[in-house]
């Protein structure tokens, strides 16, 4: 039996519009995904798990009316799943974030201050609410505005402007705290 060259177009374009997607999407839904839990390891295998579940879509022929829409709803589903395993749950930690292990190579000083305050902001972030975290990595990590941000959250600009305007309030009571001088 000869292959059927219509099914083969199909696949083929099913796989182009994947590509496309992937080429679009990928860094959006990874530094959603990264916003959450600060760890670039999980961030992608919660993009990959993302980008495997569009493609299941794809292969049964679902018709997805904005991917990306569906991409960022299911990697923040996929991150807050995440938060309730029980890995989390119990506290358990991978072995290099519990013994602080990094490089093995020494750093020069700039570098190692540069890590250390973007670590201090990471465990400041931590400690905000997750759609704190989420609407300050939209707009001030990824560089949306609020119709963009209104868009990926499923909400109107007006609570965008309303929950930044918190989000920020709330980091600044924490840099506050810890003696951070606020520029003029």
């Amino acid at each position: 039996m000869k292959p059927d060259p219509r099914a083969a177009a199909v696949a083929k374009q099913r796989r182009e519009q994947f590509d496309e997607l992937y080429d679009r999407h990928s860094r959006e839904v990874w530094a959603l995904s990264y916003s959450r839990w600060q760890d670039a390891e999980l961030a992608q295998d919660i993009m990959q798990e993302a980008f495997l579940r569009l493609w299941k879509q794809i292969e049964v022929g679902e018709d997805i009316q904005n991917p990306r829409a569906w991409l960022l709803r299911v990697a923040r589903n996929l991150a807050e799943d995440n938060a309730k395993s029980s890995f989390r749950r119990n506290g358990t930690q991978p072995p290099e974030v519990m013994n602080g292990v990094g490089s093995g190579e020494s750093q020069p000083l700039d570098k190692m201050e540069r890590e250390e305050g973007f670590a201090q902001i990471r465990a400041l972030l931590d400690e905000l609410p997750p759609g704190d975290r989420d609407i300050l990595t939209l707009r001030y990590g990824l560089d949306y505005d609020a119709p963009q941000i209104a868009d990926v959250l499923g909400i109107n600009v007006t609570a965008v402007h309303m929950r930044l305007s918190r989000a920020r309030q709330r980091l600044a009571e924490r840099l506050t705290a810890l003696g951070v001088n606020q520029s003029p």
